[in-house]
C-alpha cells in the first residue's frame, strides 16, 4: 500500500476534535504501522495554547498583546475571526475581523489564548493550519505578519499567498 504526498498532507491536517478536554494530552509524533512494509509518521505542531494542546493557529505574545488592546478599545467582548479569501497578488489573502462570540458557527475551530478567542472556519483552516500570527510596531513594515507553513509563495506585502492542496 503506497501513500501519495496528498495523503500525507491530508493526514498532517488532522487535529483533535473540538470537544476534547483542555487537559487531554496528545503525543507530538504518532507512528502508524500499516502492514509489514508500510508505516507512516505524523508530527504535530510544538507551539502550545493554554490547556496543553497544540493550536491550529499560534499567536506570539506581541500579537496577543496588540489584539487585546484593539479589542479593549471596542468596549465589547469580541473574538477574532481569521480566514482566507480569494484574491490578492498571489491568489489568496488573509482576512481578520472582530466579531461577537454569538456568530461562531458549530463547525468553526475555536482557539483560546489567555481568555482571547480566535475562530476559524474549516475551509480556511485547511490553508492556514500551523500558521503563526505575529505583530510588529515598526514604522516600516510593521503590523501583523503571517508565517504560514502551507504557503508555496507569498506576495511582497505578506498579506497574500498561494498554496497547493
Amino acid at each position: 500500500m503506497a501513500f501519495s504526498s496528498t495523503t500525507a498532507s491530508f493526514l498532517s491536517l488532522c487535529r483533535p476534535p473540538r470537544s476534547c478536554l483542555p487537559s487531554a494530552s496528545f503525543p507530538s509524533r504518532v507512528n502508524l504501522n500499516l502492514g509489514s512494509k508500510n508505516s507512516l509518521s505524523v508530527g504535530a505542531i510544538s507551539t502550545q495554547a493554554s490547556g496543553g494542546i497544540a493550536p491550529a493557529i499560534a499567536l506570539t505574545d506581541t500579537a496577543l498583546k496588540h489584539l487585546n488592546k484593539m479589542r479593549s478599545e471596542k468596549n465589547e467582548d469580541l473574538c477574532l475571526r481569521i480566514g482566507v479569501k480569494q484574491g490578492g497578488c498571489s491568489g489568496m489573502s488573509y482576512s481578520m475581523e472582530f466579531e461577537t462570540k454569538e456568530n461562531t458557527r458549530p463547525d468553526d475551530t475555536v482557539m483560546e489564548y489567555d481568555g482571547f478567542l480566535i475562530v476559524c472556519d474549516p475551509k480556511s483552516l485547511l490553508f492556514i493550519f500551523g500558521m503563526q500570527l505575529d505583530f510588529s510596531d515598526a514604522l516600516i513594515g510593521g503590523g501583523f505578519s503571517f508565517k504560514n507553513p502551507n504557503a508555496t509563495q507569498t506576495c511582497g506585502c505578506g498579506k497574500s499567498f498561494a498554496a497547493e492542496m
